[in-house]
């Protein structure tokens, strides 16, 4: 736990929230300022400020939440379909420095907005360039 963390006093229940789902090691509420009707937000009662910082364990947990509520969630606010995101870092939106999943309900024509549409302008990159990165990555992830 951090002291100052919100979602960390929501996880430790100092904090009220609409909580919609518990497990041992992670909670799902809504969010309090939503982007449509059922926006839920599922957090690991654990404190882990980037995705990276989270273990294989912990990671797993979350995202078994994640994948049991979010056809409940489409249910029950009667949605078409749902976008479900995670902003990384400050750079990409993050305002809350703990991990947390957005499940967004979306509704035929409510003028929403794919998942790409959050990056911008999109990078005219060449095969080399692809080929480059993709080795960078590889590399980083063996360390």
């Amino acid at each position: 736990m951090s002291d100052d963390c919100i979602f960390c006093a929501i996880a430790d229940g100092e904090i009220p929230a609409r909580t919609v789902h518990e497990t041992d090691d992670a909670v799902a509420f809504l969010d309090a300022n939503p982007l449509a009707p059922g926006h839920t937000l599922v957090i690991p009662k654990t404190h882990a400020e980037r995705v990276g910082d989270l273990d294989a364990d912990l990671a797993s947990a979350v995202f078994d939440v994640v994948s049991e509520i979010t056809p409940a969630v489409e249910a029950a606010v009667d949605a078409d379909g749902a976008n479900v995101g995670i902003n990384d870092g400050e750079a990409a939106g993050q305002e809350v420095p703990h991990v947390h999943v957005h499940v967004v309900p979306r509704f035929d024509g409510d003028g929403g907005a794919p998942i790409h549409a959050v990056a911008g302008e999109r990078p005219d990159l060449a095969d080399e360039e692809l080929d480059a990165i993709a080795t960078d990555v590889s590399a980083a992830i063996d360390g």
